[in-house]
């Protein structure tokens, strides 16, 4: 009956969205020339391709968010993690609150939650890769650009990207005078603050500084201890200094940053599903947990890091340095069994766990040069140094605590040439040669845990280990100009995402695991057209992949466990749309939609599932009790996704008032290896609206938003361990806002 509302609602909400379209084009009168010049999209400049190019130019698959709905999806203050399913083959998710995300795209990403984890999805910000989960999570403020691009990108950006990037550029100082201040406040004790300011300091420096805070009252309870509103809240404050030196043939752009943040990790929830379904029960109450444990799942980590680029012009040449360094120390603490030993439901064992990051230090220095001229050849070529070091302290309350140390070394030398062979036809090739070694100890092991007291653990020795690996990444793309409106694009790729070690489980009395590197080919065909007198921008791509041992995650089940694991082969398939219309000089349309069909091919594999033994297993198991894995889809792979968002402005004589409207539809999502009656989801979907103000004589605006509007409860991931646990997504927040421009 639950499934059957939520269908009926999405189907009124596409049908309210398509309603005002017809409406638009109904109200739609003969337009003056100046109104018909007003009407065309804009031009949208990427450097997914580390050069300034217009997006129909560029032979990748790319999806762009532009600052005013960058602004609507984060103006409830919400993490990284917001821009799941806001374009078309793009997922996130987390179980560590707003402190480690994990990305995906077409279907290809990672579930391991350790603090170690690597993914195939790689953070670009500012220029320089965050690699590590944490580094991913650092907030977003004055955003000038987002990019999501779709398939590996081993070429120019190296490993890890079998999967995507999604890169992400600040405002950058300049020579004019501007500025900003931005607040919001509303419900849960929502109140933000934002701002920036700029400007030149002397002919050739300039400055900007940007500072945001972002709060939320607590707002679940807690019912085993009766305390109310002690969980859910979070205080977060971010900043960027940028110092910009523009000279006659030097260049340099200096970026600070530094983040503190305070809040709740995820919060578990037991027993919320029923056996043989993947509906909230009765036990699902968003608003109250019932924890024993975890002290109310604190989390806290602190961050800071700095960037100098700078670009030396030569002679039909430009050489630029990347230097950067990225730091950050932090933890948190969670009831992993959601409950306490009188439920929700069944919990047969009490479980709390802490993870601890101590001492990250990632530095990373890029080095290339590039052709600077306007001839048929443009080419660039470099290298790239990447060291990190860190370690985490995993602390369970039966086993005590143990540390572990992991480091990573990597190199890689590249190139990559566009040749353009006339004015229809450009060709593009890449490749990149990448070293890569990582290593891992584990330190002092069950210090002062329980098990060891009673006897129920051992001190276990565990050998250092050291892996490393080297790869030859390649492209091979081509661009050509059907029209002077359409072009075609093909492309083929290979990329790798590095051996991974993970070591979580020697806390637990297990031994460290080992993931070989995985490798993709793949292969995809596109159009991009601007149509209607350039009133309609659309885009598409059909892709094809095939992933040589891919890394997984097997976690949970009847071992309880977090070990890696290869599989023989991964395969991808499917299609993306994205679209943008203009309808009306007042009446923008944009949105897309994507299909992924995943599946893992391995005959022998096999994971220990339904670690509680309440689950129903769909798959085929052994005698041991081992699930087969083999035609499953990837996990946390949804099969489609939908987004739509709408913008219609009525001009009053100072300004205008504008609604703006934004839908996501996810499809069915397999969460885990194998498949169970309940840990899946489908036709997860949410909502959120604005209504705002702009005055154009004194820059500002003032609105009333939503996010989540209609407070659906998705499940977004579980806890496979001694009962149906699950987590959820954010409620609904409502508030209202107010900008200034300062010019």
């Amino acid at each position: 009956m639950k499934g059957m509302k939520k269908s009926a609602l999405n189907l009124a909400i596409c049908a309210g969205l398509f309603g005002a379209v017809s409406f638009a084009a109904a109200a739609q009168t003969q337009d003056t020339d100046s109104e018909q010049q007003e009407n065309k999209l804009e031009t949208i400049t990427i450097t997914a391709q580390k050069r300034s190019q217009s997006i129909q130019e560029v032979p990748i698959s790319v999806a762009t968010i532009s600052q005013e709905r960058f602004n609507a999806i984060f103006s409830s203050g919400d993490d990284i993690t917001a821009l799941a399913v806001k374009v078309p083959g793009l997922y996130a998710e987390t179980s560590n609150g707003r402190a480690a995300p994990r990305f995906y795209i077409r279907g290809l990403g990672n579930t391991d939650f350790d603090l170690a984890a690597s993914q195939p999805v790689s953070i670009i910000m500012d220029e320089v890769v965050m690699e590590n989960v944490i580094l991913k999570s650092f907030p977003l403020f004055d955003v000038q650009a987002v990019e999501v691009i779709r398939g590996p990108q081993g070429t120019l950006f190296g490993r890890n990207t079998t999967a995507g990037i999604i890169k992400f550029d600040s405002v950058k100082p300049r020579q004019d005078f501007d500025g900003y201040f931005k607040t919001s406040a509303g419900s849960l004790g929502m109140l933000n603050v934002e701002g920036a300011i700029g400007g030149g300091l002397t002919d050739e420096l300039s400055a900007r500084v940007s500072l945001m805070s972002n709060h939320r009252d607590d707002w679940v309870s807690n019912s085993f201890y009766g305390n109310k509103d002690v969980m859910g809240g979070y205080d977060e404050q971010a900043g960027r200094l940028q110092f910009l030196y523009e000279g006659d043939d030097f260049d340099a752009l200096l970026n600070l940053h530094t983040r503190n943040y305070d809040g709740t990790s995820s919060l578990f929830r037991a027993n919320i599903l029923t056996p043989g379904s993947n509906e909230l029960n009765e036990n699902y109450d968003r608003d109250t947990v019932a924890y024993n444990e975890g002290r109310n799942n604190p989390q806290s980590y602190d961050a800071w890091g700095g960037s100098l680029k700078m670009d030396f012009a030569l002679q039909d040449m430009t050489l630029t340095s990347i230097s950067a360094i990225e730091k950050a120390d932090g933890g948190g603490i969670g009831d992993i069994d959601g409950g306490n030993p009188t439920g929700p439901g069944v919990v047969p064992f009490q479980a709390v766990t802490e993870d601890q990051l101590r001492g990250l230090k990632q530095v990373t220095q890029e080095i290339r040069l590039a052709s600077d001229t306007n001839n048929a050849l443009s080419w660039q070529t470099g290298a790239f140094y990447f060291d990190s070091k860190f370690s985490v302290n995993s602390i369970d309350g039966f086993f005590g605590a143990t540390e572990v140390f992991h480091g990573n070394t990597s190199w890689a030398l590249f190139g990559q040439s566009s040749y353009k062979v006339d004015d229809k036809l450009d060709i593009t090739a890449g490749i990149r040669y990448t070293d890569d070694e990582k290593t891992f100890y584990v330190g002092q092991q069950n210090v002062d845990g329980f098990a060891l007291v009673i006897g129920a653990a051992e001190e276990q020795y565990y050998a250092p280990i050291k892996v490393a690996d080297d790869n030859i990444s390649w492209e091979l793309s081509a661009n050509y100009r059907l029209t002077t409106t359409t072009s075609l694009f093909a492309r083929a790729a290979e990329g790798f995402r590095a051996q991974s070690i993970q070591g979580r489980d020697v806390a637990f009395e297990a031994p460290p695991s080992v993931a070989n590197a995985e490798t993709i080919t793949s292969f995809e065909v596109g159009a991009k057209s601007d149509l209607l007198d350039n009133t309609l921008r659309l885009n598409g791509a059909l892709f094809y992949y095939t992933i040589d041992d891919i890394q997984l995650s097997a976690i949970g089940g009847q071992t309880q466990g977090n070990q890696l694991i290869n599989a023989d082969k991964g395969v991808g398939y499917g299609f993306e749309v994205d679209f943008d219309w203009r309808a009306t000089p007042y009446f923008t349309l944009g949105g897309g939609f994507s299909y992924n069909n995943t599946e893992l091919q391995d005959d022998t594999l096999t994971v220990a599932p339904c670690g509680s033994g309440m689950c129903t297993v769909l798959d085929p198991v052994n005698d041991d009790g081992q699930a087969f894995i083999r035609g499953n889809p990837f996990p946390q792979a949804p099969e489609t996704i939908l987004t739509l968002n709408g913008r219609y402005d009525f001009p009053i004589e100072s300004g205008e008032i504008y609604v703006y409207a934004d839908y996501q539809l996810q499809g069915e999502t397999n969460l885990f290896l194998y498949e169970s009656a309940e840990f899946s989801s489908d036709n997860n979907f949410e909502a959120g609206l604005r209504v705002a103000y702009i005055n154009y004589e004194h820059n500002y605006e003032v609105g009333f938003f939503g996010r989540n509007i209609t407070d659906e409860d998705n499940l977004k991931g579980a806890i496979d361990f001694n009962n149906l646990t699950g987590f959820v997504n954010e409620p609904r927040v409502l508030g209202v806002d107010f900008r200034i421009n300062f010019y």
